[in-house]
């Protein structure tokens, strides 16, 4: 698989049901799509590169192999942060510039330590490329908030949140063990070492999903109207 083809792959996947993806519908419902998808473009331009060059810079402060084990399992974390999906806590509401610089401004800083940049991080520490992964990633946006913003606003459909949160989860994760598997020396990958990592990684997605359902089923409890004659 080429840089540029895994970098877009990964990213698309890891924007899914993500809270700039959400940023961007929510835009989408009060700018034109052009002036969003224009701003979302900017954005991740300059938040990527730094993003990549981060990346890139580790490369040459820490050993390749170290830095690809860290890869491997930040992908395992991604898919787990994925599983429990994010929501806005107002962030389509903190700017007050011309549409453009809102969007671009909101969604700049809604992109910092998300999940996205990170992988974009991950991606540059992996490949050692810096023009690809930014090229790749910054596609990736835009492919996937575009996605968003059809299906969601001009469709007026939801996206399949369930469906699409754990193909992403599970690519995420496949990709994980893949690269550890690689990378750790063969002296760890013995088949107690092994079922014993899978047992735990099967592990954290439960308590991840219970915790997540937690969650929800409380959210659920604090909108519900209480019966005045109860």
């Amino acid at each position: 698989m080429s840089v540029y083809l895994a970098s877009v792959i990964f990213v698309v996947l890891a924007e899914m049901g993500d809270k700039t993806q959400l940023l961007a519908m929510a835009f989408a419902s009060r700018y034109r799509w052009q002036t969003v998808l224009a701003g979302v473009f900017a954005a991740t331009l300059v938040n990527h590169f730094m993003a990549v060059v981060a990346g890139s810079y580790m490369t040459r402060i820490i050993p390749l192999q170290y830095i690809q084990i860290g890869a491997s399992a930040s992908f395992i974390l991604f898919g787990l942060w994925t599983i429990r999906g994010d929501t806005l806590e107002g962030e389509d509401k903190r700017f007050n510039f011309s549409p453009f610089w809102t969007v671009a401004v909101a969604f700049f800083f809604a992109e910092m330590g998300d999940k996205t940049q990170l992988a974009t991080v991950a991606l540059a520490t992996k490949y050692n490329n810096i023009v690809v992964v930014w090229l790749g990633t910054t596609t990736a946006m835009i492919i996937a908030d575009a996605i968003g913003i059809i299906v969601g606003i001009v469709l007026g459909k939801k996206i399949p949140e369930r469906a699409v949160k754990w193909f992403a989860a599970v690519v995420f994760i496949l990709f994980g063990v893949i690269g550890l598997k690689e990378y750790l020396p063969p002296k760890y990958l013995t088949i107690p070492v092994m079922a014993s990592g899978i047992a735990f990684i099967l592990l954290l997605v439960f308590l991840v999903v219970k915790m997540t359902d937690s969650k929800k089923k409380k959210l659920a409890e604090e909108v519900v109207p209480i019966d005045p004659g109860k």
